[in-house]
């Protein structure tokens, strides 16, 4: 059976499953929170040492054909792109086709948000290289790994054996996710069971169903059509929708954990086995997106915040809001490495602090909606990773096309 099936199959089950539960007994939030957390951590088991170790091979493979520079450099234009695009089609849909107001409340700041680009950036040289963070944040890892490759390279003869261990621990890391990827069906129940309790509690308020459903019409215009009617261009794939097909499993994870981080083994797997993506490209695209490409969240809470301000306000906003609000969002969606699993929350809370104006925690208004913008968040992100890491395989020749019957 493919994976996006079981994850199908797990996920009605575990919707069916949560929209059953009785919320009134205590004890079901507190055990659907902890399968919740313990899936998140199965998922998330293998990411960290796919990325060093995959990223170390991928970059020294890279270098060895002098190709290294050449991919980040292609990567780097399309991680603008990305953001520019989505971000700017989001913003022209929610003032071309605005949702219906949300219920204006007072808040008070009530809780704290951690996001802090300068703790960020001395984190990632942390005081021991071999020093492990919270295991979310994985650009210090990208760095190591971009240094151990660049050590590899410095003397070839004496770091052979260094080389043939860094390969055979990226292999056996990689078989490892590939066993996690075939149980992700299992872990999905818990996670889609969750996910509908929050959702029943959301519909129950009844004041969040027009941004929900807006938000939830733009994602598969934009993963359906947009995406990949964009790199049908960039690179003249016959059937780009073959390639979205590719990575049903992974967007399906990212959409019911809402976590960027628990998406990296599947979508690793699926790159190599589904798309033909070779280790060397995929290593290094699935790092940079992991770490710089969030515009999935950032676009959704930038749809976020303008509806907050049309509730707020009966007047249009200016046209300087807009653009300040959209360069904003371009910007956050490079700095939410950090949060793999609250990314476009976090993005909302920051929006609305530097906007000021008596609405810093406006936020909160959304917090019942709060795990619905990151699911759309994470699930554009990773389909963006995704076909990204794809086109630019293409264009670096670095990719072979699969029969869609051998996907897994």
């Amino acid at each position: 059976m493919k994976i996006w099936v079981k994850l199908v199959i797990g996920s009605v089950l575990g919707m069916f499953l949560g929209f059953l539960l009785p919320e009134s007994h205590p004890a079901i939030p507190k055990i659907l929170t902890f399968l919740k957390d313990l899936a998140i951590g199965a998922g998330r088991y293998t990411a960290m040492p796919i990325i060093v170790f995959s990223l170390t091979i991928g970059i020294y493979e890279l270098r060895q054909d002098g190709k290294f520079w050449p991919l980040l450099l292609k990567s780097a234009a399309v991680l603008v792109l990305a953001p520019t695009l989505v971000i700017g089609l989001g913003i022209g849909a929610t003032l071309l086709f605005p949702p219906g107001r949300i219920p204006v409340l007072i808040e008070r700041q009530t809780e704290e948000i951690f996001f802090s680009p300068a703790q960020n950036a001395l984190d990632v040289f942390p005081t021991n290289m071999f020093f492990v963070n919270d295991g979310v944040y994985l650009f210090p890892l990208c760095v190591f790994a971009f240094f151990l490759a660049l050590g590899l390279c410095f003397d070839r003869n004496r770091a052979k054996q260094a080389v043939t261990l860094v390969d055979s621990l990226s292999r056996i890391f990689y078989h490892i996710a590939s066993f996690f990827s075939e149980i992700l069906g299992l872990l999905i129940i818990a996670l889609s069971a969750y996910w509908a309790t929050n959702y029943k509690e959301a519909a129950d308020a009844g004041a969040f169903a027009s941004i929900a459903r807006m938000l939830m019409i733009y994602a598969l215009v934009l993963t359906l059509l947009v995406l990949p009617v964009t790199l049908f261009l960039l690179k003249g794939t016959k059937n780009p929708w073959k390639a979205l097909y590719g990575v049903l499993g992974p967007a399906i994870g990212a959409f019911f954990s809402g976590d960027y981080n628990f998406s990296i083994p599947v979508l690793a797997t699926h790159l190599k086995e589904n798309l033909g993506i070779r280790r060397r490209s995929a290593s290094v695209t699935v790092a940079l997106f992991s770490v710089f490409g969030r515009s999935g969240s950032a676009m959704t809470a930038c749809v976020a915040f303008i509806v907050i301000i049309q509730s707020y306000s009966s007047l249009s906003i200016s046209l300087g809001s807009v653009i300040s609000i959209g360069l904003t969002a371009f910007f956050l969606s490079f700095l939410l490495a950090r949060n793999s699993a609250d990314a476009a929350f976090t993005a909302l809370a920051v929006l609305c602090a530097r906007y000021g104006r008596g609405i810093e925690a406006s936020f909160l208004i959304l917090k019942p909606l709060a795990f619905y913008l990151i699911s759309i968040g994470a699930f554009i992100d990773i389909v963006i990773a995704a076909l990204g890491s794809f086109a630019l395989a293409r264009m670096s020749g670095f990719q072979e096309d699969r029969p869609a019957g051998r996907y897994i």
